[in-house]
């Protein structure tokens, strides 16, 4: 496998120089974040993130994400000129050396959560969504406040957005995820890219907004529409783990025997009784992913993709972005590479 860790470019509080400390680290996963959804990525800029990474000794090959146009996601007008720049963007990140680029397709926002400082008894803060807070909430009768959403859309815009997916439907969100794909897929084989669609997050319904990266049938269904090694899963264990009727190693043995999976994003989440759930430390003991067992299904099928860890904890006070502190996610890099190290030894001896 190879280990790696999202940064955020020159605006990330965590520079370079302390990633590159953790053991085993090599790719760094990052993106052009100035540039708005639908708009051509600079060179100079792709260009600026490989020399900074190689600078501090590591390689720039994995980009998280490139954003799809909402247009795109709802089949507008403009839907196929937008993804000539994102065919474009493709060409262009490959260029650089990338041969992993992460997307998704959910509408409106990419995650959803109640709170992002949630505080568990030993003092660490994490992301929640709480069922009983989402459950108040309705976006189409009164102006709500959930993170990451005010910074995206304005409080009209969201209510236009969710009519039209509203009329759009999962059938139609379908649809356009084929077109989308029997585009860009061929692009990137071409260039010697993998595209890994992260799942839904969470994998169900929110405000009536249609999901359709949730479950295994998706995922096969989504892999069939081009079958191609190009066309392959960004595979969140937190994402796909929070809903309880997915079991995680077998989807990840699963598509990895397929060698699907380009991408893993393995962190941990503790499901509460009514379906809430919290983003908990990467152990197998902090929650209901059974870390051993993932591992140890990408060990007997070979694994030779990315792996990073995903949303850590706040801990030892730090500041900064909720879920992307350094600590917390150097521990889960930690933990993930000797779950490797003993999965990979005890399949050499077997």
């Amino acid at each position: 496998m190879k280990l790696s860790f999202r940064w955020y470019g020159e605006s990330d509080p965590i520079p370079l120089s302390y990633i590159r400390q953790i053991p085993g680290m090599r790719s760094v996963v990052s993106a052009v974040y100035d540039v708005k959804p639908g708009e051509v990525w600079p060179e100079e800029s792709l260009a600026a993130i490989r020399r900074q990474a190689e600078k501090n000794g590591l390689v720039f090959d994995v980009v998280e994400s490139v954003p799809v146009p909402e247009e795109i996601k709802l089949g507008t007008e403009n839907a196929a000129a937008l993804t000539e720049v994102y065919c474009e963007n493709i060409r262009r990140c490959a260029k650089y050396g990338v041969k992993c680029i992460t997307y998704n397709f959910m509408p409106v926002f990419d995650w959803t959560r109640t709170q992002l400082d949630k505080a568990a008894p030993d003092g660490s803060t994490s992301l929640v969504l709480d069922k009983t807070q989402l459950a108040e909430l309705d976006p189409l009768q009164e102006d709500i406040h959930l993170p990451g959403w005010d910074a995206s859309y304005t409080q009209d815009e969201v209510r236009d957005l969710l009519a039209a997916y509203g009329r759009l439907g999962q059938a139609g969100l379908w649809r356009n995820l084929e077109a989308f794909l029997r585009r860009v897929i061929p692009v990137a084989q071409d260039c010697g890219v993998q595209m890994a669609i992260h799942p839904d997050d969470p994998p169900y319904p929110i405000f009536g907004l249609p999901r359709i990266v949730t479950d295994e049938a998706a995922l096969d269904r989504l892999l069939q529409i081009v079958d191609s090694p190009a066309n392959s899963l960004c595979l969140c264990t937190g994402s796909l783990g929070c809903a309880d009727f997915n079991d995680v190693p077998a989807l990840v043995r699963k598509y990895g025997k397929m060698g699907r999976i380009a991408f893993l994003h393995l962190r941990q989440v503790a499901l509460l009784p009514d379906g809430s759930f919290v983003e908990s430390g990467h152990q197998s003991a902090c929650g209901r992913m059974d870390m051993y067992e993932i591992v140890r299904a990408l060990t007997d099928v070979g694994f030779d993709g990315y792996v990073r860890p995903d949303h850590g904890r706040m801990i030892w006070d730090e500041t900064g972005k909720p879920g992307y502190g350094l600590f917390d996610r150097a521990l889960g890099a930690a933990y993930i590479s000797g779950l490797f190290e003993a999965c990979e030894k005890a399949a050499r001896e077997a």
